[in-house]
């Protein structure tokens, strides 16, 4: 499954995404990944959720990032959510070509039973219409 928060900078989307987190985390039976641009909300999300910097790491096209997330899910069999904040920048995408990106995700949601949960900054209204269906919250 794919949920999308979508809203333009500065609506609060990291703290929702942040909030679901920690919430989620209370009632999974597996663990939970928290991928974003740097470590600056480390201390803010609980302790047993795996924060990624994945900007630390050498992802530096669309690609490179399937290809990261892919590697994650791959060395984490009990991996239940990821949660990206940012996705956009994380994914080297803009919101022009979210479209495609919202089909892969959910391929390698469904194929491997994982939830991933994104912020994307872009109004609602002009996301396609697949990322359109995932929102759950239009800041």
């Amino acid at each position: 499954m794919i949920q999308i928060i979508s809203g333009r900078k500065g609506k609060g989307k990291t703290k929702y995404l942040l909030d679901m987190a920690n919430k989620a985390i209370t009632e999974a039976h597996g663990s939970i990944v928290y991928l974003d641009k740097n470590s600056k909300h480390m201390f803010e999300l609980n302790n047993r959720i795996r924060l990624i910097d994945v900007f630390s790491y050498p992802v530096h096209s669309y690609e490179s990032f399937l290809g990261f997330v892919s590697g994650i899910i791959s060395t984490d069999h009990d991996l239940e959510q990821i949660y990206l904040d940012s996705f956009l920048k994380l994914s080297h995408l803009d919101a022009s070509e979210i479209e495609g990106a919202v089909e892969d995700l959910k391929k390698i949601s469904k194929d491997h039973d994982v939830n991933f949960i994104l912020s994307v900054s872009e109004d609602d209204e002009f996301l396609p219409q697949n990322a359109r269906e995932c929102t759950i919250i239009a800041l």
